[in-house]
């Protein structure tokens, strides 16, 4: 289509103009998307398994954890560390296929603090990490199987004194030849999972 809309008699203006409107049609079609940069990173979202050895730039890795430091939290106590990982051997000790030039951030919290919720609150720094991870057209990957092994190390994986690992988030460059769109695990349907309340009617 985009052949014969290039062939045909019209000014190179229009011709741009009706390939950028197929192109944006085709994109809506078949993927989702919402017109909304931030909407359209959340509903086209995938969490990255294969991962190239091109490193992740230290203004990337400045921006994911200002991005961190910008999470909500209950009170905004802000209970939480992040531990920057980037030497190879020590990331094979928690996650066995890394590769160089990935970057693993241990976000920890505090370990006991009255009012707060620091597992909830440190769920939601990893997530504004991973979002911008993949805003910056980045790779990721939350865990949380492997928090027991940092834990059980935090000294050698410098926790922070009064601080457990509650969850791993892996950065790196997505290793463009594998087709993890249409492979990534699908989503339970709306009608699956979400309610909404109506009043009682009045007796």
């Amino acid at each position: 289509i985009i052949i014969q809309i290039l062939k045909t008699r019209l000014t190179m203006k229009t011709r741009i103009a009706l390939v950028l409107l197929f192109m944006s049609l085709v994109s809506n079609s078949f993927g989702q998307t919402s017109g909304n940069c931030v909407t359209d990173i959340l509903l086209s979202g995938y969490s990255e398994r294969s991962y190239s050895t091109e490193p992740v730039t230290d203004q990337q890795l400045d921006i994911i954890l200002r991005s961190g430091i910008k999470a909500p939290s209950a009170r905004n106590r802000q209970p939480w560390k992040f531990t920057v990982i980037r030497d190879t051997s020590a990331m094979k000790e928690i996650i066995s296929n890394v590769v160089p030039g990935n970057v693993m951030i241990v976000i920890s919290g505090v370990e006991s603090e009255t009012g707060s919720t620091p597992d909830f609150d440190c769920g939601l720094a990893t997530e504004s990490m991973f979002l911008a991870a993949h805003g910056l057209g980045l790779g990721a990957r939350i865990y949380t199987g492997p928090i027991g092994n940092v834990n059980s190390k935090k000294e050698a994986f410098q926790i922070p004194a009064g601080y457990k690992a509650v969850a791993l988030l892996r950065v790196g460059n997505a290793d463009k030849g594998v087709d993890a769109v249409s492979s990534a695990t699908p989503r339970k349907n709306p009608e699956e999972i979400i309610n909404f309340y109506s009043p009682a009617p009045v007796k």
